[in-house]
């Protein structure tokens, strides 16, 4: 047995031991995650229940179970519930989520087995997804063209008619976005123009007249729009249908509010599947609603994508750069002691530290400077002076720097010396030699350093609550209007977005499921940027494996 120690099998053993426990542990959490969310968009069955209080009060509860527990008769009894002739020790309750919010005081109730006097699962059931308000189930009645009727199958005329309504929805977020918006645009640009000549002395009579010209061409384009759009919203109001509700009552729903209809319950295996599919990508693809619990996350994928981009070619020639400076130039004294331990302290400030840096240097000095400088016509409203993603890709940029420049650094050391003295010999300048031999041998390096830092940056939020991320970004950093890259606008954030829907939301049942799917997405994210750094890094590495012989 001593042994055996002594050959240090153990020690391998237990290492590979600790690594495999590690990997089935990071399997399994990321399976829990990815389980949980998304099944969130599984077309579930939809029950009727009718239920008998002891109380003596009946009533119909319509609605899918989106949680059931064991509950003990003693903390029943404990809770004031009457709970004679049972003799059961645990009694399961469902949690049901019933929708229909503008009509029912609760979007979630408990329903005890108890009081359950039956549970039917009809066929006809509908779920309608809406824009707001949440789903509404119910059975459908009538498909109604302004107060007419229509006639034939009820569900084929209101997939048709809902098909019409999505296509003049997409042509009011078309022109809203398009057209209205750019003109939106130009009025504010022509208004800074004439606070700008205002500011400077040249309001000349001459410039302010082609000023209000251009304004009155703006203002009547917009006029036509604005018809268009009007004319578009009354189209998508025409049709509308009755459904008949949990309380027996029927109730009108407008068609333009109404996203989706499904009827799960006469849904097959693979249709269900389908309709998975389709809301999996309404979800990637869609922007939210209801205060973030319902719709979905693009704004949210496109901020982060676009912040950790525009972080890394802030943060790569940065760290590059000095890791040279610091092992080709600087000489071995106790400055460059100092600053290498500098950096490496810097790694372990926490990230809300860098947060409050941002805060305070980016955004109130040098943000406010510019706006000084170049844009005084917009104040006392901050173009740079508030919080924006090229504040937070500055802030997260430093905030990987340090791995950055350490990752680089250790592939420059491992070059030999030999190959910079030959590079020399040849009659090569240093600046020729390394730009042309030592960089790229040691680019997996500069890579892998890249990739620890996307890793690192595509998580954080800490730092991004106080430098650009918001609850809801009303425009996207990048759109059609010049200069096409709007670097100071706030953004939204994937990692921030599970920390208020999880947290701040009005409606945490509603808002787990997207606490878990948004979860499985932004390891995606994460993980699909780390997986296009890596295949760069490989390319770079078997591209460059000649000069390391």
């Amino acid at each position: 047995m001593n042994k055996w120690f002594k050959s240090g099998a153990p020690w391998i053993w237990m290492t590979g031991g600790a690594v495999s426990v590690s990997l089935v542990a990071v399997l399994g959490l990321l399976l829990l995650i990815g389980w949980r969310g998304l099944t969130f968009f599984w077309p579930h069955s939809i029950y009727e229940w009718q239920v008998s209080t002891p109380a003596g009060e009946q009533y119909t509860v319509i609605g899918e179970i989106h949680d059931r527990e064991q509950v003990s008769l003693a903390q029943l009894r404990g809770a004031g519930l009457a709970m004679e002739g049972v003799t059961a020790e645990t009694l399961t309750r469902f949690l049901i989520k019933t929708g229909n919010r503008e009509f029912v005081p609760l979007d979630f109730r408990w329903l005890l087995e108890t009081n359950i006097a039956s549970r039917a699962q009809p066929a006809d059931l509908v779920v309608l997804e809406r824009s707001n308000n949440g789903n509404f189930y119910g059975y459908l009645e009538q498909v109604r063209q302004g107060d007419n009727a229509v006639s034939g199958d009820l569900r084929e005329q209101l997939n048709s008619r809902l098909e019409r309504v999505q296509k003049l929805n997409r042509e009011m977020k078309s022109l809203q976005r398009g057209d209205i918006g750019s003109i939106s645009y130009q009025l504010e640009q022509l208004r800074l123009k004439q606070r700008r000549l205002e500011l400077e002395g040249t309001a000349t009579e001459s410039a302010l007249a082609e000023i209000r010209s251009q304004e009155q061409q703006l203002r009547a384009d917009y006029q036509v729009l604005e018809k268009q759009l009007f004319a578009l919203r009354t189209e998508a109001q025409r049709d509308n249908i009755v459904v008949r509700d949990m309380r027996g009552e029927s109730v009108t729903l407008s068609l333009g509010s109404v996203l989706d209809a499904t009827w799960p319950n006469d849904m097959g295996t693979l249709a269900k599947a389908l309709h998975w599919f389709s809301q999996i990508g309404k979800f990637v693809s869609g922007e939210p609603r209801e205060a973030n619990t319902e719709g979905g996350v693009f704004p949210a994928i496109f901020g982060t994508v676009f912040m950790v981009i525009l972080m890394a070619i802030i943060v790569t020639p940065l760290g590059v750069v000095a890791a040279i400076y610091l092992h080709e130039y600087a000489g071995k004294n106790n400055l460059t002691k100092m600053i290498r331990i500098a950096v490496i302290n810097l790694a372990g400030v926490p990230s809300i530290v860098y947060g409050v840096f941002g805060l305070g240097f980016f955004v109130y000095m040098v943000g406010g400077s510019l706006d000084q400088l170049f844009y005084p016509e917009s104040l006392p409203t901050p173009t740079f002076g508030s919080p924006g993603v090229l504040w937070s890709a500055l802030t997260l940029a430093i905030l990987t720097l340090p791995v950055v420049i350490v990752s680089t650094e250790e592939g420059l050391s491992r070059i030999p010396s030999s190959v910079r003295q030959g590079s020399l010999a040849l009659g090569a300048t240093k600046a020729e030699t390394l730009w042309r031999i030592v960089i790229p041998m040691a680019s997996p390096a500069i890579m892998t350093g890249l990739i620890l830092a996307i890793a690192r940056a595509a998580g954080e939020v800490a730092p991004l609550m106080l430098v650009g991320v918001v609850k809801l970004a009303p425009n996207l950093p990048v759109d059609g209007n010049f200069p096409f890259l709007h670097v100071e606008r706030k953004f939204m954030h994937l990692g921030f977005h599970i920390y208020d829907v999880g947290f701040q939301s009005p409606n945490v049942e509603a808002a787990r499921p997207l606490v878990y799917a948004t979860s499985f997405l932004l390891v995606t994210v994460i993980v699909g940027l780390n997986l296009t750094a890596i295949g760069i890094r490989n390319h770079l590495r078997e591209k460059f494996r000649s000069l390391d012989q």
